[in-house]
């Protein structure tokens, strides 16, 4: 697995030289692999009406669930305040839901590196303790 998730940061560094953040200079990298074992990058991209931007997390996955993939295994997730510097990055709210709608909060990993040589991994359970997804829905109202 190690070696796995090397690549995974690796891959979500490689996303990150393409972030577009001419706002706040903050360039993030994401690297998604679903429950085959395929990888979707994704890269946080800025709009100058900041409610239009994206992050690299939801990137990632709007990738992949629009090629029709809906369980996922793990994220890795790079990010800093500039296109040098690098910090544990994590997610924002609005990615920890995106995440709760399409993975198992007990089994998907969340990785933050702040160098391809050191990282954390977390359990989407961790990082959104009490997240609120389609199992807090009643099956039978969903349209």
């Amino acid at each position: 697995m190690e070696k796995e998730i090397r690549k995974m940061i690796d891959m979500a560094l490689q996303a990150r030289a393409k972030s577009y953040a001419p706002y706040s200079n903050f360039h993030v990298g994401a690297c998604l692999q679903d429950d085959s074992g395929e990888f979707y990058l994704g890269c946080n991209i800025e709009n100058a009406g900041y409610t239009a931007t994206n992050c690299a997390e939801r990137t990632a996955f709007f990738k992949a669930v629009s090629d029709g993939k809906r369980h996922f295994k793990r994220i890795a997730i790079m990010g800093g305040n500039n296109e040098d510097t690098l910090d544990f990055c994590p997610p924002c709210g609005v990615c920890l839901q995106v995440m709760m709608e399409f993975c198992n909060p007990d089994t998907f990993q969340i990785i933050l590196g702040n160098s391809d040589k050191e990282y954390k991994i977390y359990l989407l359970k961790e990082l959104l303790p009490m997240g609120f997804g389609p199992q807090n829905i009643d099956n039978e109202n969903r349209g």
